[in-house]
């Protein structure tokens, strides 16, 4: 028996409670991994709340992100006793998660655990940290240097936009943070932020063009906000957009890109093919200040899940949540 969140609908409703669980119970997979950390994501909040559409099929436990153990494996490129971690492929909201103490998966989905991390920084990154290393390759594949100009980053306080400032001032660039919270204003400045603006600066629908100022964006916020950046990009400017805590919509015209050639970059971390998961863990092993994780990040135990999923959904949350599956 181990202990885990679990999450359920039937006629009694839609509820999610911490319990014990068989490992009988655990689904297919060729890994079996015996789970230390985990994470409290904006997805896990909305599957555990009930609050989006995450979760597939019932019961569920939820947790897009985990680090542990291999306790047994008949994947050929997987041993027992490997540290390893996992990001995405449905895991939460398809196939059982990382928020219990043990985990039974598919091994190509695994990532050796990266030298420079022990478990709990691997999941103080998570998939947000791992997203968001996403988005600066693209800025770099595209071509956008520290030389260029300012690289706009919003939901600045939340878990993509804290760790994209910490890598893109790491590696030189200058960082501007958008946020709706100004209280979090010395944290931004200590991860490396220049200035900060308030996000209602963005709320309103703008000009097809307006004045041209970002050399690149990493953007979680998605709807009207996503419209007023790609218009106050510079010529040949780089957005990369992996979130929508603003909506789905796209409310931009074709301005920016035919008459600027701004360059719109969707990133997926669920999918994402696995050379480049390998790519952005090592890359972070390399260009994040592991020293900034405590800032970052704070570390709940998996009985104080439950009871934070709401305060994230409702952005009371700074950084990163790590959970400890074990506590």
């Amino acid at each position: 028996m181990f202990k885990g969140i679990l999450i359920q609908k039937d006629d009694a409703g839609y509820r999610s409670e911490l319990t014990e669980l068989d490992e009988a119970q655990l689904p297919e997979g060729d890994v079996t991994v015996a789970v230390s950390h985990s994470t409290l994501n904006y997805k896990d909040a909305l599957a555990i709340t009930g609050k989006g559409s995450v979760v597939r099929s019932f019961p569920m436990v939820p947790g897009v992100d985990l680090a542990g153990t291999v306790e047994h494996s008949i994947h050929p490129d997987v041993q027992a006793g490997d540290a390893v971690l996992l990001n995405g492929w449905g895991v939460g909201e398809s196939h059982w998660g990382g928020l219990a103490q043990k985990a039974r998966l598919n091994g190509d989905w695994l990532v050796p655990l990266p030298d420079a991390f022990t478990p709990q920084q691997a999941m103080a990154l998570g998939t947000a940290g791992y997203t968001a290393m996403l988005c600066v390759l693209a800025l770099e594949r595209q071509g956008v240097s520290p030389g260029d100009g300012e690289i706009l980053v919003t939901g600045a306080a939340g878990g993509v936009g804290s760790v994209a400032i910490a890598v893109l001032t790491q590696l030189g660039y200058t960082v501007v943070a958008v946020s709706g919270r100004p209280e979090e204003s010395e944290y931004l400045k200590s991860l490396g932020a220049v200035e900060i603006l308030d996000r209602a600066a963005f709320a309103a629908p703008g000009k097809p063009l307006g004045k041209a100022r970002w050399a690149g964006a990493v953007d979680v916020v998605g709807g009207q906000m996503l419209a007023n950046i790609c218009a106050t990009t510079r010529y040949r400017g780089v957005v990369t957009a992996c979130g929508l805590a603003g909506g789905m919509d796209f409310p931009s015209t074709v301005a920016p890109f035919i008459l600027r050639g701004v360059t719109l970059v969707g990133i997926d971390s669920v999918m994402c093919p696995r050379p480049e998961r390998l790519e952005a863990w090592q890359r972070l092993g390399k260009n994040l200040d592991v020293a900034k994780l405590a800032a970052i990040s704070r570390e709940i135990g998996l009985a104080n899940v439950l009871s934070i999923a709401p305060e994230l959904l409702n952005g009371n949350v700074r950084g990163r949540v790590v959970v400890d599956v074990n506590r």
